[in-house]
């Protein structure tokens, strides 16, 4: 079982729960066809937004398998929603989770999501005791890739063709880290 204190805090960035006046901002990332490319779902209207805020604004501890904690992620410097992150306990038994992100391309380039992936990869690591952590992603996502490289994470699948995704078959890859070397990691 995972209960943070919130809010959490980066050297930037608050991670927090969802709320509901988060509406807008979400819907500002989720509405556009650049950040639903690579991901199951296509751009979401301001009512589907809405649907997946309350679902959001439910996933803010993680009690069994198969739960997500999702957290919003807040820039300090400006008070804005700029994404959010998220980890899902896969399996009790062998101990492994999930992480994964969205943020809004505005704030693309600085460094933000790899701050608030780490927080999540913390909480799987040293709040559930995982013995690993994966990061999924389409092949084409190379941004995507990038941040998990810079989480000290490897690859360690690249599954070609293996799903059919908006009508065409796509690439995944697979990122991951064991505990130990997480443990193993220069403290940042």
């Amino acid at each position: 079982m995972l209960r943070p204190s919130y809010p959490i805090e980066t050297e930037r960035l608050t991670l927090r729960p969802f709320q509901e006046g988060d509406l807008e901002s979400l819907y500002a990332y989720q509405s556009l066809p650049e950040v639903a490319r690579f991901l199951y779902w296509e751009p979401r209207s301001l009512d589907e937004s809405r649907s997946f805020l309350k679902q959001k604004m439910g996933a803010s501890g993680i009690e069994k398998e198969g739960d997500w904690l999702v957290l919003a992620v807040v820039w300090r410097e400006t008070g804005d929603l700029i994404g959010e992150v998220n980890l899902q306990w896969r399996s009790r038994e062998h101990r492994q989770g999930e992480i994964g992100y969205i943020f809004n391309p505005g704030y693309h380039g600085r460094g933000f999501a790899t701050e608030a992936a780490e927080v999540v990869l913390r909480l799987g690591f040293e709040g559930l005791d995982l013995h690993r952590v994966c990061g999924r992603l389409d092949g084409r996502n190379a941004a995507s890739a990038r941040v998990l490289e810079r989480l000290g994470m490897r690859r360690e699948a690249h599954l070609v063709q293996n799903e059919i995704v908006k009508g065409e078959w796509s690439d995944e890859v697979v990122y991951a880290m064991l505990r130990q070397e997480w443990d193993a990691r220069p403290a940042s």
